[in-house]
């Protein structure tokens, strides 16, 4: 039996072991999926060195960046992103990450894209925020960032938004864990009176199906959707990049 697993910290709730363990019973795989939650990254080389016999990871919240230095290569895209949500073990024992969740994020995004879907306001600024940033770039949909602090690629400031600004941001993507479960009464602070019938909400939350902030921006009219299908895409990828022939 091949072995893969998650990386990750506060994990019990991932989606990925659940999906990957009902793939693999009902596509007759001979695989396992667990989870390694580590309390620091730092705990990654020993996790390694005592699970030998496992052939790749997935990466989650709050590793995506701070795994990369324990890698000996990175795939192109996720070196232009800075994020890695997937680790590859070559037969040699090579450590290579890649970024699935820009495709996953793509892919879900373009069912929902109009003409006047222009300019996109990215929630957060933490390793699956890169990915959104650059899959954006990709569909040509200019983007700002907004942070509770101020830094050097932050346009505004959660106390900084306006309502004025908000509606002129048509997408608008929460890449922050406020709202996932149990915590369901959070919602990233927006003002969400600056939302229309003209908007996109996207939340990468996929837990509860639908969060404080998808509810809100559906009673304002905007369309809503959650991360589900963008964890469903970034998954299949994954398990295509296992799969190469070593």
């Amino acid at each position: 039996m091949k072995r893969l697993g998650l990386i990750g910290k506060h994990i019990s709730y991932s989606f990925s072991k659940g999906y990957f363990t009902e793939k693999f019973k009902k596509e007759d795989l001979d695989f396992s999926y667990e989870n390694f939650d580590l309390e620091l990254i730092n705990e990654f080389p020993r996790l390694l060195n005592s699970q030998s016999d496992i052939i790749g990871f997935n990466v989650t919240i709050p590793y995506k960046e701070a795994i990369i230095p324990y890698l000996d290569n990175l795939s192109k895209k996720a070196k232009k992103i800075g994020a890695v949500n997937t680790i590859r073990i070559t037969k040699k024992g090579k450590l290579k990450g890649y970024n699935t969740d820009f495709y996953g994020f793509s892919e879900s995004l373009k069912p929902f894209l109009k003409k006047h879907h222009k300019k996109a306001l990215i929630l957060g600024t933490g390793g699956a925020s890169k990915a959104i940033s650059f899959a954006l770039k990709k569909h040509s949909i200019k983007h700002d960032y907004v942070s509770r602090n101020r830094k050097a690629n932050v346009k505004f400031t959660y106390d900084s938004l306006t309502k004025e600004t908000i509606a002129s941001y048509q997408i608008i993507i929460n890449c922050t864990p406020l709202g996932t479960y149990p915590k369901v009464n959070d919602c990233p602070p927006i003002p969400y009176d600056g939302i229309s019938d003209q908007h996109l909400l996207y939340d990468l939350i996929y837990n509860p199906e639908e969060t404080k902030f998808l509810r809100i921006g559906k009673s304002q009219g905007a369309q809503v959707t959650n991360g589900y299908k963008m964890l469903i895409y970034q998954a299949e990828k994954a398990w295509d990049i296992w799969n190469k022939v070593n």
